[in-house]
């Protein structure tokens, strides 16, 4: 059985390390990918974006073995041995599969690692204060429903803030939250603070009018450390 083909650089499958190398080089993992290319990163931002490759690359192979297993199991193929032998072949390879990824994920933690640690501190991100509610009760257990009637999405919580799908997509474009995808949406997918949207509601509120949030700092004009001049 031939492997899944290499990612490509604007459309590959997330890894639980996205977020923290996002955060870390200060820019999404494509810009990242297309500035390895360019040859503009420095040695740990070049050896962080390969071992980031790897890892996509280590992550689909787990997507494509999975998905294969799910479909021999859907009941599509008639019950013999020969469906059978290939379920078993198709379980030593997604466990060899994972076994892979592992590896790789603990390869693109050790070079992230260095990073985030000379990394500047950053001031938490100021949000409206209708987000800010949102997160306060996303942060009590929420989760993300589909109305089996009309389809449409929105989040419950347990103090039953209103969070319509557009301010959770807002919210996660934000990495402030992260919802997890396992779980049928009709069923309900947790929803979840980010490391970020933790820091948002552990930060000092500033004062100003409801709904408003300060003015942005200026920014640098400094190009970006991790950028070669």
């Amino acid at each position: 059985m031939s492997s899944p083909p290499a990612p490509s650089p604007d459309r590959h499958p997330r890894t639980v390390l996205d977020h923290r190398i996002e955060t870390a080089a200060g820019c999404s993992i494509e810009k990242l990918w297309r500035h390895r290319e360019a040859g503009l990163l420095d040695a740990p931002h070049s050896a962080l974006a390969d071992a980031h490759r790897d890892l996509v690359r280590a992550e689909r192979d787990v997507t494509f073995h999975r998905a294969l297993l799910a479909r021999l199991v859907s009941g599509e193929f008639p019950v013999d041995q020969a469906l059978l032998a290939r379920i078993e072949r198709t379980v030593d390879q997604l466990a060899h599969a994972i076994d892979e990824r592992d590896t790789e994920q603990a390869k693109a933690t050790a070079a992230l690692e260095p990073i985030e640690a000379a990394a500047p501190r950053q001031a938490p991100q100021q949000v409206p204060t209708k987000d800010f509610a949102a997160l306060l009760a996303i942060a009590q257990g929420a989760k993300l429903h589909e109305n089996l009637l009309t389809h449409r999405l929105a989040v419950a919580t347990p103090s039953r803030t209103r969070i319509s799908y557009a301010q959770l997509q807002r919210l996660q474009a934000s990495g402030l939250v992260d919802r997890d995808t396992s779980h049928p949406v009709h069923a309900g997918q947790p929803v979840t603070l980010t490391d970020a949207g933790r820091a948002v509601l552990a930060a000092p509120r500033p004062a100003g009018p409801p709904g408003t949030t300060p003015s942005p700092r200026p920014a640098s004009s400094r190009a970006p450390a991790h950028l070669r001049r």
